[in-house]
């Protein structure tokens, strides 16, 4: 992409003036001024440690900003998991931990962010997978439900489809009525705007249920 427009918003600032005095140095940055954070592709936060206030902020980050998804890199010391997994719904795509990092890593992440992209540390993943692991297991899978939006049995009868199977003999193998197949196959594509069975299947690929 072209040149990227990021607004700094420090716990402190001397951090703040700082880090805009940094960044300045890379010619595909655009660094707005703090009052226009709402305007920044990417917003970065520099803090030494993640509180309610940071938390306040990137939710104010979010609702202020006039770009659809605007991506927040976090540059702490340290976060929590329910720190963590708020920050997710507010737009954290970038966790840097503050004593390992460097400015030129800051502005990958802060790239790759801008681009759709994430840049997050190994354990920080761990602790998004495990939650989406707990949460499939003890909330979604008690309900029928699975982590794309499918029911279980959805999934099964898209496992068969993906193996080539018609539609007597998916309702063989899951022991139900041919009606019932075609009943579960198109209440499934109306609910996620499919056209047909290959892209229902597609869909399932694309979303790693199969």
């Amino acid at each position: 992409m072209g040149t990227i427009s990021i607004a700094v918003l420090a716990s402190d600032p001397i951090t703040g003036e700082g880090a805009v005095w940094c960044l300045r140095r890379y010619p595909d940055l655009t660094v707005l001024p703090q009052e226009e954070h709402r305007n920044a592709d990417v917003a970065l936060l520099i803090t030494p440690d993640v509180t309610e206030d940071t938390m306040l902020l990137m939710e104010s980050v979010a609702e202020r900003s006039t770009r659809p998804g605007p991506g927040i890199v976090l540059v702490t010391g340290h976060i929590g998991e329910a720190h963590l997994l708020r920050a997710v719904r507010f737009g954290l795509r970038g966790v840097m931990w503050r004593q390992d990092t460097t400015y030129d890593k800051v502005v990958e992440s802060v790239r790759a962010v801008a681009e759709g992209g994430a840049a997050l540390p190994h354990p920080v993943q761990g602790q998004l997978l495990d939650h989406l692991m707990t949460v499939e297991r003890d909330v979604l899978g008690p309900l029928g439900l699975t982590a794309s939006g499918l029911e279980t049995r959805e999934v099964d009868v898209l496992r068969l489809l993906a193996e080539g199977l018609e539609t007597t003999e998916i309702a063989q193998k899951l022991n139900y009525s041919e009606r019932t197949i075609k009943s579960i196959v198109s209440v499934m594509m109306n609910r996620l705007g499919l056209r047909n069975r290959t892209h229902a299947v597609a869909y399932a690929l694309r979303t790693g249920t199969l």
